[in-house]
């Protein structure tokens, strides 16, 4: 399998109150489990089936995903901010591995 890789996106500063955009994608190739390889042997399900976002420990998003999800999942959301703090994201796959990211932002 590829390397899978988190990336993130997330402003470094914010004023009190405003609303940032949060990007994130992980390169992964999200086998449905109905693909065959070329030896015609079925391609085990393999996706990133949970994504989670905490802030300060507080979660703030958490998406359930399906085999029907694309590769390299994308997702982009608004976040209003109110003091400074770190966001932990976490993408969990088929068969428990994890991917983790964190990302600081300082509110002034």
């Amino acid at each position: 399998m590829a390397k899978v890789k988190p990336r993130v996106k997330v402003p470094k500063t914010a004023d009190v109150n405003e609303i940032i955009e949060i990007k994130t994608l992980i390169s992964h190739p999200m086998h449905s489990g109905r693909a065959v390889d070329v030896d015609g042997n079925v391609v085990p399900r393999q996706i990133i089936h949970s994504f989670r976002v905490s802030f300060n420990g507080s979660e703030v998003m958490s998406v359930n995903l399906k085999p029907s999800v694309s590769a390299n999942p994308f997702f982009t959301f608004p976040f209003k901010v109110i003091e400074s703090g770190t966001f932990d994201f976490l993408w969990i796959e088929d068969g428990g591995k994890e991917y983790t990211k964190s990302k600081k932002i300082t509110v002034g």
